[in-house]
């Protein structure tokens, strides 16, 4: 006779090649409680990057899917440990003062993703410079491969990037600031929603199992109830406001060897970029209200019922799962996908665009443009000393500022 522990390990049964096939089937054909409940706990960090796209206002539509359970038990750990809710920056920028050229690290989603999406937005100017730069710096490498090896230019890869582009933007006259857009984004958490009760009424229409629909208007609910925290807010738009006394303008850019930077001429209007990309959690004293810290800590707690609740759910399985497979379909598509700047609570309007194949020669056209702008780019781009020739260059602009102004004022006078 066998051991005791050797038996438990290995019992007795027979031999039958056709149960696992027997299991896998009859699992596939009614997945049981644990799969669903398994689910749940899966990409919450999807879940964070599409509440901080769509939240700011009363209603934040971002559906019921896999991963809300692990979401609001992080969040609860984010509210009460670290004052905030809105993850931080996931693209590295700087915000540079058009004034004095000072440089900000940028910790603000809404900055970091308004450079990241940049390209989807910054129109037909910018993108028509841009590639005419490329396109002038690919024929100048081609010119030089056929000087050193006749017929070697056909071999010459076109370039990524060229130089530097520097578009123009103010802040929209007609559009409120900190304040979110309703796009396609926006809209497709309603409709997913919808179509997601759609699918819950199916066992209850056919079978009267009305499990499937309790669950998913339950969690909705929920969901809308967590984006609609006044807090997200707050953290989302954390900067002051300008006015006529503070015209600011701005900066944004990937810094030293980008393609591109985006200039805000602020005007005395719109959110005080400087300020806003600290970032929240990098205040002194971020002010999270205590009724934000609680609502998080009771809404996860009625998550963990929730999911304790679904776990019962046996013969409708398939249909809690495609309800499950929706939502993160549309939360992947909200939490990735690029957006306007306005979408994100920054409306601004385009002005002009300027760009050269030589990073100095565009610097210095900003500078004709808007006097110390420029200057206060070359710390970024330049961080080494200028050349002799370059600071000339540098000179006769400020010169031609200095002869605008005097002409400025005895046209006054």
């Amino acid at each position: 006779m066998a051991p005791a522990p050797f038996s438990q390990l290995f019992p007795r049964r027979d031999f039958d090649t056709n149960a696992p096939t027997e299991s896998f089937a009859s699992e596939w054909a009614n997945p049981s409680n644990y799969a669903f409940t398994i689910l749940l706990l899966l990409g919450g960090d999807v879940i964070s990057r599409a509440l901080a796209q769509l939240a700011g206002g009363p209603v934040t539509p971002v559906a019921f899917s896999f991963g809300w359970v692990s979401y609001a038990t992080t969040a609860i750990c984010s509210a009460v440990g670290e004052n905030k809710l809105m993850p931080g920056a996931d693209c590295p920028c700087e915000v540079i003062n058009g004034k004095n050229g000072y440089v900000r690290s940028n910790n603000s989603f809404v900055i970091g993703r308004i450079v990241r999406d940049y390209e989807a937005w910054m129109g037909a100017s910018v993108h028509k410079i841009t590639q005419s730069l490329i396109d002038a710096s690919w024929k100048y490498q081609k010119d030089i491969a056929e000087n050193d090896c006749a017929g070697s230019g056909a071999e010459v890869p076109r370039p990524r990037q060229a130089g530097l582009v520097v578009s123009f933007w103010e802040p929209s006259q007609t559009i409120e600031a900190g304040k979110p857009g309703h796009d396609i984004l926006h809209w497709s958490g309603v409709i997913t929603t919808a179509f997601q009760l759609g699918i819950a009424a199916i066992p209850c229409g056919i079978w009267g199992d009305w499990s499937v629909l309790l669950i998913t208007g339950g969690a909705s609910v929920l969901c809308y109830s967590m984006g609609a925290l006044s807090q997200w807010g707050v953290e989302k738009w954390a900067c002051r406001r300008l006015n006529k006394r503070s015209k600011k303008n701005f900066i944004l850019t990937r810094g030293n060897g980008a393609q591109h930077a985006i200039a805000i001429i602020s005007g005395g209007r719109g959110l005080d970029l400087e300020d806003l990309a600290t970032g929240f959690d990098n205040l002194d004293a971020p002010s999270i209200t205590l009724f934000a810290q609680l609502a998080t800590i009771f809404l996860g707690l009625l998550w963990i019922v929730l999911l304790i609740t679904s776990s019962a759910i046996t013969d409708s399985a398939w249909f809690l799962i495609a309800v499950g497979g929706v939502g993160i379909l549309q939360n992947m598509f909200v939490a990735g996908w690029k957006r306007h700047p306005q979408a994100l609570g920054v409306p601004i309007e385009y002005l002009d665009v300027v760009g050269d194949v030589k990073v100095m020669n565009t610097l210095l056209a900003v500078e004709r443009k808007y006097e110390k702008l420029g200057q206060s780019m070359i710390g970024s781009f330049f961080p080494g000393d200028l050349r002799d020739n370059e600071k000339k260059l540098w000179e006769d602009v400020a010169a031609e500022w200095a002869e605008k102004k005097r002409s400025e004022g005895v046209n006054k006078a």
